[in-house]
């Protein structure tokens, strides 16, 4: 019997329960960009606006 509404590991949606905050104050939010035609997923403070490649280089 077929398990109905059983999702792979690969199709699950990302949620992030952690919450990064910069050193300013900010929170530290996860954009995806496209460059040259390249995804590639950048971490941005919602308060200075810096960014970096992830969450943890804002410490």
């Amino acid at each position: 019997m077929a398990q109905a509404g059983k999702i792979t590991k690969n199709a699950r949606t990302g949620t992030n329960t952690q919450k990064n905050f910069c050193s300013c104050g900010g929170e530290i939010t996860m954009k995806t960009i496209m460059v040259d035609n390249k995804i590639k997923n950048i971490a941005e403070c919602g308060k200075c606006k810096r960014t970096e490649r992830r969450p943890s280089d804002f410490k």
